[in-house]
């Protein structure tokens, strides 16, 4: 599988999931670490970065790391039905939060695939990076990722 994840150059590698311990996120408390990724689209990946940006308060280190997750890792999947009623608010419910943290404390699962918040009908994935199969998952390409200014306007 592979996906993909915009993040600052000085934090393209490697994966961690430190910068999601620190503040927390939809998907985890503060303290618990995860990888956030997009599948199948950089666009996604964008658009996850984006909502939280104005152009005003946009770096200009942003890149694109393309990420090869095995097709044996082990895949949990949440569908949108399973989710709590108000998943997508902003503020995020920490009911959202409370499944990612699960999902790591179980250590089950290497990826948790769930529905993008900010794009209908797209999907992203949670690495967890304490799973054993962590180690098998590689960073193919980190290239420079210019953020088009129109989006912005």
């Amino acid at each position: 599988m592979e996906v993909f994840r915009l993040a600052r150059r000085p934090y393209a590698a490697p994966l961690s999931g430190q910068g999601a311990a620190l503040k927390g996120a939809r998907w985890n408390s503060i303290g618990i670490e995860l990888v956030y990724t997009a599948i199948n689209h950089r666009s996604l990946a964008m658009a996850e970065v984006a909502v939280h940006c104005t152009l005003a308060t946009l770096p200009e280190d942003y890149v694109m790391v393309t990420i090869h997750i095995p097709d044996d890792v082990t895949v949990q999947k949440i569908s949108e039905q399973a989710l709590p009623a108000h998943w997508k608010d902003f503020p995020h419910p920490i009911a959202t939060q409370k499944i990612g943290d699960d999902f790591v404390h179980a250590n089950q699962y290497c990826a948790l695939v769930i529905p993008s918040a900010v794009t209908q009908g797209d999907f992203n994935v949670l690495i967890n990076p304490y799973h054993k199969d962590f180690a098998r998952i590689t960073i193919t390409d980190i290239a420079p990722f210019p953020f088009d200014k129109r989006i912005f306007h």
